[in-house]
């Protein structure tokens, strides 16, 4: 068992599905840091700009819908990766798990 728990490890199919986890999270988390730091960064250094009125018969400002989008993109990002894991990530660990045990 040692030994196929190794051999598993050690596997070109094993490194791979690790590297794409890896590079997916990485992706997603990288866009949400963005997303979210660019916006705090504009609240921080450009407040003229997000205060600026959508329109002429509108109280709101440029800052509510940018805040929201932000919210929504983390949502997104959310959706985006559970998606890939039910599709591509679990359907591969499952296979994997089934190679090491014999089921």
């Amino acid at each position: 068992m040692q030994k196929d728990v190794h051999s598993l490890l050690e596997s070109s199919e094993f490194k791979s599905l690790v590297t794409k986890r890896a590079k997916i999270s990485i992706m997603l988390t990288l866009l949400l840091f963005v997303s979210y730091y660019g916006f705090v960064l504009l609240v921080g250094y450009d407040k003229p700009f997000l205060a600026q009125k959508l329109n002429e018969t509108t109280a709101t400002t440029l800052g509510i819908p940018l805040a929201v989008s932000v919210i929504l993109a983390s949502w997104l990002l959310t959706v985006i990766y559970v998606v890939w894991a039910n599709t591509i990530y679990d359907p591969e660990v499952k296979r994997l798990r089934a190679k090491l045990f014999g089921k």
